[in-house]
C-alpha cells in the first residue's frame, strides 16, 4: 500500500512535468545517457546506513541532470540507474520497485518545483562561466536540492518505520542528521557536473566522476565510523547484561525510553542524541569484577553488599571518561541513581545539582524495572506505573520531567506495542531484593 501510494504520487509529479514539455531534443537525450551511466556507476557503490539503509552518492548526477534537462526525463535518468544497479545488486524485487518510484517521486517534486521558482535549463546558456551560472541559479539550485532531500528522506524513513515498527521520527534523524552536512556540501558538485558537461561534453563529465568517488568516500567513512562507534558501545552493553539474565536489553531499553522521555520536556535533536549515550552507557561499570558475584547472587543482597552495588555510578563513569568524545556524559553517568529530596547516590545531589541527563535516565531506569517481569512481582501497567511516577513526584523524581512526561503523548509511546526489547525467562526459583522504584 505505501510503496503503491509512492508509485502514484511518482506519476503525478512527473505526468504534470510531461504535459508541460513533452518533447526531447536529440541534446538532451545525449546529456541524460550520459548522467544515467555515471548515475549506475556511482550507485553500485552504495554504504550502509543505520535501520538497514544505504547511502548513494547517485543523486549528484541525477540531480545534475535536472538542471541540465529539467523535465519529466530528468525521472527517466534516475529510473534506468537504479534499474541496471539494483539487477547488479540482485536485491529483492519490493526494495528495488520502492527505490525506483521513491527516487523517481523525489527526481519529480524537485524538478518541479525547481522550475516553478525560475529554474531553467543549462542547456540554454551553454557559454555561462562557472561562478556567475552558480551565482544566477542559486536559490533554485538550493531549492532543487533541499525538496530532493526532503522528499527522499521522508519516504525512505516512512518505509523503513512501518517495517520495523519503530518510530518515524527516530528513524529520520538517525539516516538523516548525522550526513546533512555532507548532502549540503554536495551541492556545488552537483552544479560542477552539470556545467562540465554542457562546457565540455561527455568526457569532461566522465572525468569529474574520479572527485565524485572521493565525496563518495568521505560519506562512506563518516557514515562506517558512527556504525563501528555505536556497535561497540552495544556489544560493551550487551557483554555486561549477559552477566544477569534480568537485566538483558536493560540497557537498549533505558536509552530508548531515554530519548522519548528528553523529545517528551523538549530537548533538542543533538541533546536528546547525548542524552540516549548517557543512558545507553549508565551500567556499564557493571563489568568490573566485583559485581560479578553480586549480579549472580540468586538470594537477596546483604545491605554490605548492597553498598557495594551502589559504587556502580562512579565506576560507569570512570570508564566513560576514558573516552574523549564521551567527556559530556561522565556527570550524567555518575549522577543516574541520584533523586530530586538529595536521598540517592553516589554523591547525594539534589533538585538542579543533579544533571538534567541523569534526572532523564533515573526515569528510564526506573520505568524499566517497574514494567519487568521479576520472581517476586509481575510487570506494572501504564496505569500503575504513573501512579508510581506521581507518588515520588519531587522526592525521587523531577518534578518539572515528571509533569511534562505524564502529561505528554510520549509517555503513552513508552508501553506502545514493539517497543520493548525482550528480556530472557530465567530460572523462576531466583529472588531478588524487591525495589518497586528502583534498579541497581
Amino acid at each position: 500500500m505505501y510503496i503503491t501510494a509512492v508509485g502514484i504520487c511518482a506519476v503525478l509529479l512527473n505526468g504534470v512535468l510531461f504535459l508541460h514539455d513533452q518533447y526531447v531534443k536529440p541534446e538532451e537525450l545525449r546529456a541524460v545517457i550520459c548522467m544515467a551511466a555515471i548515475g549506475m556507476f556511482v550507485h553500485v557503490l552504495t554504504f550502509r546506513l543505520p535501520r538497514s539503509s544505504h547511502g548513494s552518492i547517485a543523486f549528484i548526477p541525477f540531480l545534475a541532470a535536472a538542471i541540465i534537462v529539467p523535465s519529466w526525463i530528468a525521472a527517466l535518468t534516475a529510473i534506468s540507474s537504479i534499474v541496471v544497479a539494483e539487477v547488479a545488486q540482485k536485491s529483492s524485487r519490493p526494495k528495488a520497485l520502492f527505490n525506483i518510484l521513491q527516487t523517481a517521486c523525489a527526481i519529480g517534486a524537485a524538478t518541479l518545483v525547481f522550475r516553478m521558482v525560475g529554474g531553467t535549463s543549462l542547456l540554454q546558456t551553454p557559454e555561462v562561466r562557472l561562478l556567475q551560472g552558480a551565482r544566477v541559479g542559486a536559490l533554485a539550485l538550493f531549492v532543487l536540492i533541499a525538496v530532493f532531500f526532503a522528499v527522499n528522506t521522508v519516504l525512505v524513513s516512512g518505509v523503513i518505520s512501518l517495517s520495523e515498527q519503530v518510530e518515524f521520527l527516530y528513524i529520520w534523524r538517525k539516516n538523516t542528521i548525522a550526513s546533512l552536512p555532507y548532502d549540503l556540501l554536495s551541492a556545488p558538485v552537483v552544479y560542477l557536473l552539470a556545467w562540465v558537461y554542457v562546457t565540455s561534453g561527455a568526457m569532461g563529465a566522465i572525468a569529474l566522476c574520479i572527485p565524485m568517488i572521493g565525496v563518495r568516500q568521505l560519506y562512506k567513512t563518516n557514515s562506517e565510523l558512527e556504525r563501528v562507534n555505536q556497535e561497540l558501545l552495544e556489544l560493551m552493553v550487551k557483554a555486561i547484561e549477559a552477566r544477569d539474565p534480568y537485566t538483558s536489553g536493560h540497557s537498549r531499553r533505558v536509552a530508548h525510553y531515554s530519548q522519548l522521555i528528553a523529545r517528551a520536556i523538549g530537548l533538542g535533536g543533538q541533546q536528546v542524541e547525548r542524552v540516549r549515550i548517557a543512558a545507553l552507557l549508565h551500567d556499564v561499570g557493571k563489568i568490573h569484577e566485583i559485581y560479578a558475584p553480586l549480579l549472580q547472587k540468586p538470594e537477596k543482597l546483604t545491605p554490605a553488599e548492597w553498598e557495594v552495588m551502589q559504587g556502580h555510578p562512579i565506576k560507569s563513569a570512570e570508564l566513560v571518561m576514558t573516552v574523549s568524545h564521551l567527556a559530556d556524559i561522565v556527570l550524567p553517568v555518575r549522577h543516574h541513581h541520584e533523586n530530586w529530596d538529595g536521598s540517592g547516590y553516589p554523591d547525594g545531589l539534589s533538585g538542579e545539582q543533579i544533571p538534567l541527563a541523569s534526572r532523564i535516565v533515573l526515569f528510564a531506569d526506573t520505568i524499566d524495572a517497574m514494567t519487568t517481569d521479576r520472581p517476586y512481582r509481575k510487570a506494572l501497567g501504564e496505569v500503575q506505573v504513573r501512579s508510581e511516577l506521581t507518588k515520588y513526584r519531587a522526592k525521587q523524581f523531577d518534578p518539572y520531567i515528571c509533569d511534562k512526561l505524564l502529561a505528554s503523548p510520549m509517555f503513552g509511546l513508552l508501553f506502545a506495542p514493539g517497543q520493548r526489547i525482550p528480556t530472557p525467562q530465567a530460572n523462576a526459583n531466583v529472588s531478588r531484593q524487591p525495589r518497586a522504584l528502583r534498579a541497581m
